[in-house]
């Protein structure tokens, strides 16, 4: 096989020619500041046609190919069909829309190719400025400890495995959960996200550990529904060990009565754990922070910094409050993997904080962005968002064919179109075919949800590109397809 020369370096990976990749790398860059330039020029989604699934079924390359042919594929092939949440029309699930200069966070922190489990390194010390600023922007104590994990559904497992061993009886360290006293029960509102179930599964305790209670005519949990399950479990001899309280439900955005909640910890002796991965952040927002107040008083805290921060998937954080304990949870030792005084080994073991022995360098794209925009700036647009789901639940009262699903507390807006004369099914259907051809056509990414038993679209509005007349594009468009789909 005749291989260019210029494409490989030889033994190793470094190119031969670094003015070509540099040339080529300064094309990606370009191509890339293009591309969010024009973010909402373009369709937010579109279906993927058959030509472009077959390239993806070419065989393993064994030789290499130049970098700028590579780039010129993917912008045939990959980048027309993203996911789309970069575009200020995206509202689907809930995640946030990118940032220029975190995506150079990433790519820097590969350059630097640090690996965060440990070391006396810079990197370190970025990683702790970082949590360190995490604890102070959710208004934890200063001697609160934090973690970044892959996201949400890490930070929660992180935060509930602290709970489960602290309120065990037993040290499982060493024993086993089937050493522990009396069952477990840990409590939540019927609007939790499923992270939580796969987090009982995963520590030992099964589904049926994971107590749901009922929420209120706002779909918050209901503190007196609560008690009363927690005094139901302590008759039948089991052990209440931890409510899980949400800042921000996934379905609607709901915000559970933290500060009741915490008192009831406190009387009860239970562990508080709340799921902030859609509203912990709002302590940033200054029109709106009072909404998460009683958030402090958690003894952990899980929220997802690729939401409404808008760092590049993927980063969240677990945030304890009892330092000592966090690492006792988590820290295991090993001969090959010990803390010196002096050398690369002095620095401190990060990976005692969490399950992960090899950690990559998040920290440097969230601390670029802090630095570059300062923390007010994501505070301001958290207000924006906010405001702009009161704007369109406006907008859904107004007309005379939409419906409102859910009471609008956060940014999530859950409505429907219904022209009269459906029942339920139809109305799944009719809202279904809506969705479909927002998102087929390019227009617009709402998901969808069913809100007990009623099926909706669901605009979570977690996007700094967002402005009002693209939700009164929605609305419109909303209006449109649902008459064109009724009278067909």
């Amino acid at each position: 096989m005749n291989i260019d020369p210029r494409l490989t370096g030889g033994d190793g990976l470094d190119p031969a020619d670094w003015a070509d990749s540099a040339a080529a790398a300064h094309r990606m860059v370009d191509y890339a500041v293009t591309r969010l330039r024009e973010a909402g020029d373009r369709p937010v989604w579109q279906p993927m046609p058959e030509r472009v699934r077959a390239a993806y079924d070419a065989p393993l390359p064994h030789g290499p190919q130049p970098l700028s042919g590579i780039l010129d594929e993917m912008q045939r092939n990959l980048f027309p069909y993203a996911m789309g949440n970069i575009h200020p029309r995206f509202w689907g699930w809930y995640m946030g829309s990118g940032d220029f200069t975190g995506a150079l966070g990433d790519f820097l922190a590969a350059i630097d190719g640090s690996n965060l489990g440990g070391g006396d390194t810079a990197a370190s010390l970025v990683d702790q400025q970082v949590t360190r600023w995490i604890v102070e922007m959710t208004g934890f104590p200063a001697g609160a400890s934090a973690a970044l994990v892959s996201g949400g559904s890490m930070a929660n497992i992180v935060g509930l495995t602290a709970a489960r061993n602290a309120m065990a009886g037993v040290d499982l360290h060493h024993e086993s959960v089937a050493d522990i006293p009396a069952p477990l029960r840990f409590y939540a509102s019927d609007q939790v996200h499923s992270c939580h179930m796969k987090a009982m599964n995963l520590l030992g305790l099964g589904s049926k550990a994971l107590r749901k209670v009922a929420s209120d005519g706002a779909l918050r949990m209901d503190v007196e529904a609560l008690r009363a399950v927690i005094a139901e479990d302590r008759a039948k001899g089991l052990r209440p060990a931890c409510v899980i309280a949400t800042a921000g439900t996934t379905n609607t955005g709901a915000i559970d009565p933290l500060p009741a909640i915490a008192d009831l910890c406190r009387e009860e002796g239970l562990w508080l754990h709340i799921d902030g991965c859609i509203g912990a952040l709002i302590a940033l927002a200054p029109g709106h922070r009072h909404m998460i107040a009683g958030m402090e008083r958690a003894d952990s805290l899980a929220l997802d910094l690729h939401k409404w921060l808008h760092a590049p998937f993927d980063v969240g954080c677990a945030v304890l409050r009892d330092r000592e304990l966090h690492r006792s949870t988590f820290a295991e030792h090993a001969e090959y993997l010990t803390q010196a005084k002096r050398g690369l080994s002095a620095g401190e073991f990060l990976f005692d904080y969490t399950l992960e022995t090899t950690r990559g360098f998040r920290a440097l794209k969230v601390w670029m962005m802090l630095k570059h925009h300062g923390a007010d700036a994501f505070g301001r647009l958290i207000d924006r968002n906010i405001e702009q789901a009161r704007h369109l639940a406006a907008l859904v009262r107004a007309s005379g064919k939409l419906e409102l699903m859910a009471p609008v507390e956060t940014s999530i807006v859950c409505f429907r179109h219904n022209p009269g004369g459906m029942d339920e099914d139809s109305l799944r259907a009719h809202n279904t075919e809506i969705l479909l051809r927002l998102q087929e056509n390019g227009i617009a990414v709402p998901s969808d949800t069913t809100i007990r038993g009623r099926y909706c679209l669901r605009v979570a509005i977690c996007n700094h590109r967002t402005r009002n007349e693209d939700l009164d594009l929605l609305v419109s468009e909303v209006l449109r397809i649902g008459d064109e789909v009724a009278s067909a």
